[in-house]
C-alpha cells in the first residue's frame, strides 16, 4: 500500500521552517513540527505542532515512531537520521539540504562519534559551518525534489 507523503521535522534549532511551511502550502503536504518546547507554528491545516517531553531523545524517539515510507524526514541529527533511515523513511535531509542515505549515514555516524570521542578529550574540534544562503537554495531544492519523487512512487 502506497504511504502518503508527509514532513516530519526536528525542529528545536531548525533553521529552515519558513521554506518548509512554504512548500508544504504550495505543494499540499501535511506537516508535523516536533520539538521540546512550544514553538509559534502557522495556524494552517497542514501544520501539526507536536510538544513532546523535556525528557532526552524524546523529540526523536517521537519522529522514529511516526516514520513510515511516506516519511520526509528533516533534522540535522546525524544519530535520528540513521533511525528514520532505519525506520523505513522516504528521505531524510539535513537543514543544509543534504541529504542522509543508506549508503551515507554510517560514515556519518562515525565521524560523528570520533569528533565527540576528540571533544570529550578535550581536543577543540570545529563546529558545522555557519548556515549560509546556499544552503537554504540547496534545502528548498532537495525538499521538492524528495516530494516530487515520493509522489511518484506513491502512483
Amino acid at each position: 500500500m502506497a504511504q502518503r507523503v508527509h514532513i516530519l521535522v526536528d525542529a528545536d534549532a531548525c533553521p529552515v521552517k519558513e521554506e518548509i511551511y512554504r512548500v508544504a502550502y504550495r505543494l499540499e503536504v501535511p506537516v508535523a513540527i516536533v520539538s521540546n518546547a512550544h514553538l509559534r507554528v502557522p495556524a494552517h491545516p497542514l501544520i501539526e505542532r507536536v510538544t513532546v517531553s523535556d525528557m532526552f531523545d524524546a523529540a526523536d524517539d517521537w519522529i522514529a515512531e511516526h516514520t513510515d515510507a511516506g516519511a520526509i524526514v528533516i533534522t540535522a541529527d546525524i544519530l535520528l537520521a540513521d533511525r528514520a533511515i532505519k525506520a523505513g523513511a522516504a528521505a531524510v535531509i539535513g537543514p543544509n539540504g543534504r541529504p542522509f542515505t543508506a549508503n551515507s549515514i554510517g560514515s556519518a555516524v562515525a565521524v560523528r562519534a570520533i569528533m565527540s570521542d576528540l571533544r570529550a578529550g578535550g581536543d577543540r574540534v570545529g563546529g558545522p559551518p555557519p548556515f549560509a544562503r546556499e544552503d537554504r537554495s540547496r534545502f528548498l531544492s532537495a525538499l521538492d525534489e524528495a516530494i516530487q519523487r515520493v509522489r511518484r512512487r506513491s502512483g
